[in-house]
């Protein structure tokens, strides 16, 4: 199975520059989800084969890619500064 048309492709220039923007933050989030969905479908094509290697190879990096995708859109999310007023309007309402 053929899973290149699958993913986003990314501009290599992101990888090298530190990250500055909550939109860097959502950027590498994606990178990240579609690489993860990229090794299941992967894993998926491995296990219709009986490749229990390749299988377990793909989805533990997989899952890896899940946690840094998690972990980018977790500080996005925590660098928002309309979700912090969003946050201190409602505390100084109480």
């Amino acid at each position: 199975m053929n899973t290149a048309n699958t993913t986003t492709e990314l501009p290599t220039e992101i990888f090298d520059e530190e990250f500055e923007t909550v939109g860097d933050h959502h950027r590498m989030a994606a990178h990240h989800f579609a690489a993860a969905a990229k090794l299941h479908l992967q894993a998926a094509a491995a296990d219709d084969e009986g490749d229990d290697e390749a299988t377990a190879r793909h989805a533990y990096v997989a899952y890896r890619h899940q946690l840094n995708g998690t972990q980018y859109a977790e500080i996005a999310v925590m660098d928002s500064e309309t979700m912090e007023d969003e946050d201190s309007a409602e505390i100084a309402a109480d």
